[in-house]
Parts: C-alpha cells; sequence; structure tokens
C-alpha cells in the first residue's frame, strides 16, 4: 500500500537532484564504471548536511524500523541520484557504494523496480542483509581496498 507513496517521493527526489546536482568527476566516473554502471555520465550528486527523507511520518518509521535513515547511513541513491553528507564528501567507500546501487537500478530497469527490489530485502531477510546492500558493500570494498605490494 505505500510503495506508490514511496515511488512518488523517489521520483521527486531524483529529479531535483538531477536537476541541481553536480556530475562525477574524472576518478569517480572510473569508479562508477568499475561499480558496474552503464552511464556514469548520467549520475548526479548532491552534498547535503541530512539526507532526503519523506515528509510522511508513517512512511519515515517503518523505514526506521527496518533499518533504512539511520545515524550511520552515509549516503542515499534514487536512480541516478546520488545524495552524500557533507562529512562523507571525501569518503571514496561511500561513493562507490551508493555507485553500485545506481549499478542495480540500471539492471533492473528502473527507479521502481529497484526500489521494489531492495526494500522487500530490507524487510527479508533484513537491512543490511539483502542481496542487493551486500553486493553493494562488497563491490565498494574490493574497488576501495588499497593495492597490495608484492615484497620481493
Amino acid at each position: 500500500m505505500v510503495l506508490p507513496i514511496v515511488h512518488a517521493w523517489a521520483e521527486m527526489q531524483e529529479s531535483l537532484a538531477l536537476k541541481n546536482g553536480v556530475r562525477l568527476t574524472e576518478p569517480q566516473l572510473n569508479d562508477a564504471r568499475r561499480a558496474g554502471v552503464t552511464f556514469p555520465e548520467k549520475i548526479r550528486v548532491m552534498r547535503v548536511h541530512q539526507l532526503p527523507q519523506p515528509d510522511h511520518e508513517d512512511l519515515v518509521f517503518m523505514a526506521r524500523q527496518v533499518g533504512l535513515f539511520s545515524e550511520r547511513a552515509t549516503g542515499l541513491c534514487l536512480g541516478y541520484a546520488i545524495w552524500i553528507l557533507d562529512a562523507a564528501w571525501d569518503n571514496r567507500l561511500a561513493w562507490v557504494h551508493e555507485c553500485v546501487h545506481v549499478s542495480q537500478h540500471e539492471k533492473l530497469n528502473g527507479l521502481r523496480p529497484f526500489l521494489n527490489e531492495y526494500l522487500r530485502e530490507c524487510i527479508d531477510p533484513g537491512f543490511p542483509f539483502g542481496r542487493m546492500e551486500q553486493q553493494s558493500l562488497i563491490i565498494s570494498r574490493d574497488i576501495c581496498k588499497p593495492p597490495t605490494t608484492k615484497l620481493p
């Protein structure tokens, strides 16, 4: 029942960020490609003090019950729009993590299918244990890990 409200809110947020956000830098474009994004040039990023949240009290309550909008969150991805907190602006891992979610959005052919699957996984098996969140954690860590040096 709440999915239409979630979809409308997410689409409005994505539209605002695509209009007002900044493009990725060249190194960020390269990381987005490594994260699996097909069209990284479409991504726009908003630097924010607080991540956007729905105005609808019931939605925020339900989201927090499944682990979304936690105090530990550093970013949010809705389609090709990414929000990064001021405190995480220079955190490559946070950027790449959200780019993996953009890649998932592309593979599922849009924001609504992405949200449907992601939110379902937030309930079963629960956030952050769903396939999509785990994939984003693993891929972003792999991309951001320091190169290993071989001893002679």
